[in-house]
């Protein structure tokens, strides 16, 4: 049975801090973006994976509560260092007496443990803006009169932007924003060669947001069984975190490497579309070494609310010169 504790407590906000030698000696505390995407005014959920990892010789032992409100917290504040307000569900919770059930975790030597909160859970993040953003770890569980006889870890700073809501352009078409110019992107109605033209010159200037702005993510998550299965058995929230992370996966190149490649050149071939359907057959060219690769590129269109999307592509190899 887990254990549990009293704590009626009133919301103190944090302030940055350097953390205690003591603390650093014991275990380092760093956090990261889960699924690192473009983030907006919304209510769609800001996932922070937190990891805490033993580098010393001894075990490293601590309480995780099972709401993590009484474990964690973040920091978040502006560019001109003003601090963000706490979220209401956080000061809510913190503001009752009620009873706090945690478990006692060890993280053995060389070991780390890790766990995913939503940022909005912990700061009001209504407004857009650029945001630095540093967690506070509490061993003995947040209290309102101290944590016990182990200080807080503090953990890095993470630089959070999020940009104004997301807006809808003509026949309820979803706009993107330039990461580099913040200006919108709005999907228009090019035909299939200029929309897979327009994918390639934007992987070879690494700017994502338009690499993505004609490719079907759903369509493109479909292509394998299994994940095909999972989208359908997932929630709305669920196929949301599917589609951020397959984004980030190809950002990795560790899913659909070979559309994500960096061509140095490319030609387009063949164009060929009816109504609904269409194919853009390329050839691009990829530096290997010191030696230029060339791959012939079969790229699927659909066209959806006259706007036409990559769905699915093939490719082969042609050998190098």
């Amino acid at each position: 049975m887990a254990k549990q504790t009293y704590i009626g407590m009133a919301f103190a906000a944090l302030l940055w801090g350097t953390g205690s030698a003591a603390a650093d000696a014991q275990a380092a505390f760093t956090i990261r973006f889960y699924d690192k995407q473009v983030y907006y005014v919304s209510e769609a959920p800001i996932y922070v994976q937190v990891t805490i990892t033993n580098n010393t010789a001894a075990p490293f032992r601590f309480k995780l509560a099972d709401d993590r409100a009484f474990s964690l917290d973040f920091n978040v504040r502006t560019m001109t260092n003003r601090s963000i307000e706490p979220a209401r569900i956080l000061i809510r919770k913190r503001t009752q007496y009620q009873h706090v059930y945690f478990r006692e975790i060890t993280v053995e030597s060389g070991e780390a443990f890790s766990f995913v909160e939503d940022l909005r859970n912990y700061a009001d993040l209504s407004q857009s803006g650029t945001f630095m953003v540093q967690g506070t770890m509490y061993p003995e569980l947040y209290r309102e009169t101290g944590s016990g006889d182990i200080r807080p870890l503090e953990s890095n700073r993470l630089p959070l932007s999020i940009r104004p809501p997301s807006l809808q352009g003509p026949d309820g078409i979803p706009l993107e924003m330039d990461a580099e110019t913040n200006a919108v992107l709005a999907r228009e109605k090019l035909p299939p060669d200029e929309v897979v033209r327009y994918l390639l010159s934007a992987r070879q200037k690494s700017q994502w947001e338009k690499f993505f702005l004609y490719l079907d993510v759903e369509a493109m998550l479909a292509r394998d069984p299994v994940r095909q299965r999972q989208w359908l058995s997932e929630s709305e929230e669920g196929r949301r975190r599917m589609v951020a992370r397959y984004r980030e996966d190809v950002r990795n190149a560790t899913a659909d490497s070979d559309i994500a490649n960096l061509p140095i050149a490319f030609q387009i071939e063949r164009t060929t579309y009816n109504e609904m359907e269409g194919t853009v057959t390329v050839q691009e060219r990829f530096r290997i070494g010191t030696v230029t690769e060339r791959k012939r590129y079969v790229y699927y269109l659909y066209r959806k609310d006259d706007i036409w999307s990559i769905v699915d592509y093939s490719v082969n190899n042609l050998g190098t010169e």
